[in-house]
């Protein structure tokens, strides 16, 4: 059946000016002028902290406002390249103006996505810690497939991801790994991915080749910033220093640089050896400590308000996806059913349609 190009363009241009309007790309604008502003500040570096909250925050808006644009120029240059095509003979203009307008719904259809994202905390950068569950090492290889998975998708979608600590697994794998990933609503996009990811394989570690199931968990939470007010008690945390390692016990420096902070109270635990000092170490897992306890109270009160309006429900966040490898090829979405054959590709990033699904489900389940 013949597409109806004017009336699909017609769409995608109705979409997008809704999604202005929802993002306020006049007040945007504005608020880029005001951050500029205090960017300009000639002593704006004296408090560092201040100083990456505006820039940051400057980068932020100025990417979605960019992002914004981009796809209003390329959704008024549609029509012209439709009539380009209409008067080539060569097909080939037809199937490009055909890609263009492919790409551009597309990208659309993703940026809509944000404007559900309206949580208090989901326009931030986000932390990322993923662990091996059950499974021995299986759930271990299970584990650093799932950290390959992420960093893969960051990189389709150019996001900037700062790896902060990897414990590697004796045999194969990983114990655990945290990175967090810097770009606009990083923590309300991926937060979604929080839960138990469990795998069913043919087991590369069993001479026998037999089946076998394992898991891993992914935590995401958001990065605290000065306005979150998290105080830490510093004789409710246990400091232990170590030397870093890479895979194989391999020496990455050889000074007790590496730290690792035990909250007493909580019992959350964090880990940092990416930086060269004790003090840059120490420095970078207090930011983690302080976001993870930032999310503690988050899901403190969420349960409270669960409690008052009668939702017995319980956390979406228990096994929430199910990779089967063998005797199919399946990746399925338990809580809202979302599925594909292609599992290749997802372990490979392109978890795209599960983000989406999986923002739309929460935001779909939080109104009803």
């Amino acid at each position: 059946m013949a597409r109806e190009y004017a009336l699909e363009i017609a769409e995608i241009s109705a979409t997008l000016k809704s999604i202005e309007q929802v993002l306020d790309l006049p007040k945007l604008e504005k608020e880029a002028v005001e951050l500029e502003e205090a960017a300009g500040v000639p002593n704006l570096w004296d408090d560092p902290g201040a100083a990456q909250a505006v820039t940051s925050k400057l980068s932020r808006t100025q990417a979605v406002i960019s992002k914004l644009k981009g796809l209003r120029s390329r959704v008024d240059d549609l029509p012209i390249l439709f009539e380009l095509a209409a008067e080539e003979s060569e097909g080939s203009a037809l199937h490009d103006a055909e890609a263009e307008l492919d790409s551009t719904k597309k990208a659309i259809s993703e940026l809509e996505v944000t404007t559900l994202l309206s949580g208090e905390y989901d326009n931030r950068d986000a932390l990322i810690t993923i662990r091996s569950e059950a499974g021995g090492v299986e759930a271990a290889d299970w584990a650093q497939m799932l950290y390959r998975m992420y960093l893969r998708y960051c990189e389709r979608h150019e996001f900037k991801t700062d790896i902060l600590e990897t414990s590697y697994a004796e045999e194969a794998g990983i114990k655990s790994a945290t990175f967090r990933v810097s770009a606009p609503y990083a923590y309300g996009t991926l937060s979604v991915e929080q839960g138990t990811h469990r795998l069913v394989r043919i087991s590369p570690f069993d001479s026998q080749s037999r089946r076998h199931t394992s898991f891993a968990g992914v935590e995401v939470v958001p990065v605290v910033e000065q306005s979150d007010h998290i105080e830490i008690d510093e004789k409710e945390i246990r400091v232990d220093v170590y030397r870093s390692s890479g895979p194989g016990g391999q020496g990455v420096n050889t000074t007790d640089s590496a730290v690792r902070l035990t909250h007493i109270p909580t019992g959350i635990v964090v880990s940092c050896q990416n930086e060269r000092s004790q003090i840059q170490n120490k420095a970078t897992a207090m930011a983690v400590l302080q976001s993870k306890l930032l999310e503690r109270r988050r899901q403190e009160e969420q349960a409270k308000i669960n409690a008052l309006k009668g939702d017995n429900s319980g956390s979406w966040g228990n096994q929430m996806r199910s990779y089967v490898l063998a005797p199919y090829q399946m990746v399925k979405d338990l809580r809202n059913n979302h599925e594909t054959g292609n599992t290749s590709a997802v372990l490979d990033g392109e978890i795209d349609d599960f983000i989406e699904a999986g923002i739309r489900w929460r935001r779909s389940t939080a109104s009803a």
